[in-house]
C-alpha cells in the first residue's frame, strides 16, 4: 500500500506564498493498493491528481470514496480528468446522504445551472455512483476491504479504514473527536491501523471558539492514536488560517508529544 497527499486543506483552498510548502488545495487523497487506485475525497487536490491518472494509468478504473459533500470535498470532482475520457470508468461512492438523497443529486446540483457548464450525463466517462450506510463493510475490488463509520460532523460524514495484503490505513476527516470517553466505533476504526490520516483542523486553544463545527485538534489527535495502539498518525485538513510557519509549529508539538507524528503536505508519499 502507498499514500500520496494531493490536497491536505480544509473549508477552502488558500493558496498562496504563505501556505507553499504545506499546500493550499483541498482534501483530497490516493491510496494505492497494488494496481487499484482509490482516492478519498475530491477537493481541488483532485485536478492535479486527475491529470497524472490519465497520463500514467489511462483507462484504469478509479474509485472515488466521498467523507461527505460539503463544497471543499467535492468541488474538484466537475474537473476530474478522467471524467472526461471516453468509456472510462470512475466509480463514486459516498455513505452519509440517504435516506434525504442520492449522491447523484448532490453531484447533479453541483454541477448544474448557473454553477457549472456540463452536466453529469454530458460526460463521456462511464460513472457509477454508488451510496451506501456508514457503518457498512464495502469491497470495492476483490482483495481490498474498506470498513466504514458515521463520523461527528454537521450533516454527517464518512470514516474509512482501508485493509489490503495485511496492512490498514483510516481516513477519519472532518469529526470532532472530543475530550470524553472516545466513540468506540471510531476507535475501531483506527485500532492497530499502519496509518490514521485524521483531521486536526484546530489546536486546543482554538477548540472553544469551535465547538459543534465537527472537527478536531491536533491533541485530540494524538489521544486517538494512542488509545487505538496505531502506526503513525497524520495530522490532515489544515485550517486555510494556518501559515506555513503555524504549521511548523503544530508538527515540532506533535512530534514532541507523539514521536514519528507528521502533517500532511501537497506532495507527501508514504509506502506501508
Amino acid at each position: 500500500m502507498s499514500v500520496r497527499f494531493w490536497g491536505v486543506r480544509g473549508s477552502l483552498a488558500c493558496p498562496g506564498p504563505d501556505t507553499a510548502r504545506y499546500g493550499g488545495n483541498t482534501s483530497c487523497v490516493e491510496v494505492r493498493c497494488g494496481d487499484h487506485v482509490l482516492i478519498f475525497d475530491a477537493g481541488t487536490g483532485i485536478r492535479p491528481l486527475g491529470h497524472t491518472l490519465a497520463k500514467s494509468s489511462p483507462n484504469a478504473d478509479v474509485d472515488i470514496f466521498i467523507s461527505h459533500c460539503h463544497i471543499d470535498h467535492l468541488v474538484g470532482l466537475p474537473f476530474f480528468a478522467p471524467l472526461f475520457v471516453k468509456q472510462q470508468v470512475v466509480r463514486v461512492w459516498a455513505g452519509h446522504l440517504q435516506p434525504k438523497c442520492s449522491l447523484h443529486d448532490a453531484v447533479r446540483k453541483l454541477m448544474s445551472f448557473p454553477l457549472f457548464p456540463v452536466q453529469t450525463e454530458d460526460l463521456p466517462a462511464r460513472i457509477e455512483f454508488r451510496d451506501f450506510r456508514a457503518g457498512e463493510t464495502i469491497t470495492p475490488r476483490p482483495d481490498v476491504a474498506l470498513r466504514t463509520v458515521a463520523l461527528d460532523h454537521p450533516g454527517g460524514a464518512t470514516g474509512y479504514r482501508v485493509e489490503c495484503g495485511g496492512r490498514a490505513v483510516a481516513y477519519l476527516t472532518d469529526t470532532d473527536v472530543g475530550y470524553g470517553t472516545i466513540d468506540p466505533a471510531l476507535l475501531a476504526l483506527a485500532q492497530g491501523a499502519s496509518l490514521v490520516i485524521l483531521d486536526t483542523t484546530y489546536t486546543d486553544e482554538e477548540m472553544p471558539s469551535h465547538v459543534g463545527w465537527g472537527h478536531s485538534s491536533w491533541q485530540q489527535g494524538i489521544r486517538l492514536a494512542d488509545a487505538a495502539g496505531a502506526g503513525r498518525l497524520c495530522l490532515f485538513h489544515h485550517d486555510p488560517e494556518h501559515d506555513d510557519r503555524f504549521m511548523d509549529s503544530v508538527a515540532a508539538a506533535a512530534d514532541a508529544a507523539r514521536p514519528g507524528t507528521i502533517v500532511a503536505r501537497e506532495g507527501l508519499q508514504l509506502t506501508l
